[in-house]
């Protein structure tokens, strides 16, 4: 499809749908969000993210604004992109305007409007939005890894996306954060690209079957340890998909990637958000209500930093 375009079009189509955003969005935050009740009633109050919720179109005008981080690096990717040719000597999905390349740093645009939705509109559809965005964002690099070692052609990698995209946002949309049955799927996501870029580094027969458990420590690095999983199986049954990407990757990966610096570097600064994060919230020491500094405008403009180094990460790939 996308050999059809001129290799500037996914900019050029991507540029206008930002301005586009930002323009509707100043339209209906004018007019009011509906429901209003639900946008107007913590006006005055300091969000759960610390800043004070204001009566202007932003509700969070800083952690809103904060966004257009995302917007401007995927735009960037984008632009890049577009003034290459595809890689067709060693096949790098992440070099010119392949569909691979395009959702990517589509979904790292995505990612700004989604969180603007959440933190402008104070509304159930805004956070919404907002989950949906990190979702769409975190599947991509697991996928492709388990799409590497199991030799799926992009093709198949993009209808097994949108396939799971489309299942997770109807179900998220009627059944609340964690889906009814406890499942985070970001967070999830976030222990199946550690496990299968491990398992993509690593790969042997012995090792594909006990890369699962590098899960249990991604969940500890994060706050949860294999105690609390035992205390209650029930709400820790998902454990046992940290064994997805070992069934989806039956195959020893034909090419290699470069660790340092760009992977390294987007691990530093997503876990730098991620210390800066706990502490953008109310009662925090680090919190100021009313300082268009946030902690949480930082998390927003670094994990934005750490897409661009795993985008770097990602153009490392080459044969062995």
């Amino acid at each position: 499809m996308f050999s059809l375009l001129n290799p500037r079009s996914p900019f050029a189509i991507a540029l206008a749908l930002s301005l586009s955003f930002l323009l509707l969005y100043s339209i209906f935050g004018y007019l009011g969000w509906a429901p209003s009740s639900e946008s107007l009633k913590m006006i005055g109050e300091a969000s759960g993210w610390c800043e004070r919720v204001s009566d202007g179109i932003f509700r969070e005008p800083a952690n809103a604004l904060s966004n257009l981080g995302f917007m401007i690096v995927g735009l960037s990717m984008l632009f890049i992109l577009s003034k290459e040719e595809q890689d067709s000597l060693q096949g790098n999905l992440f070099y010119g305007i392949t569909p691979i390349s395009v959702l990517y740093a589509g979904a790292v645009i995505w990612l700004g409007p989604g969180s603007m939705l959440m933190h402008g509109t104070h509304t159930a559809w805004g956070g919404w939005a907002d989950n949906l965005s990190m979702v769409m964002y975190i599947l991509i690099p697991w996928l492709v890894n388990v799409g590497t070692m199991g030799q799926w052609s992009p093709g198949k990698l993009i209808k097994v996306y949108f396939s799971i995209v489309a299942v997770y946002a109807v179900a998220r949309w009627f059944f609340g954060g964690r889906l009814g049955i406890h499942l985070d799927l970001f967070g999830l996501s976030i222990a199946l690209w550690a496990i299968s870029e491990c398992l993509y580094r690593f790969w042997s027969p012995g090792f594909r079957w006990l890369s699962g458990f590098i899960g249990f420590i991604v969940a500890a690095v994060f706050g949860i340890l294999p105690s609390e999983m035992i205390a209650a199986p029930e709400k820790f049954w998902w454990v046992i998909l940290f064994w997805v990407p070992a069934i989806l990757s039956p195959h020893e990966p034909k090419t290699r990637r470069t660790y340092i610096p760009w992977y390294l570097m987007g691990i530093t600064a997503y876990m730098v958000a991620f210390a800066i994060w706990l502490r953008g919230r109310p009662g925090d020491e680090w919190c100021n209500p009313d300082s268009w500094v946030q902690m949480h405008g930082i998390w927003h403009l670094l994990t934005a930093v750490a897409t661009w180094c795993f985008f770097k990460f990602l153009r490392t790939e080459s044969p062995k």
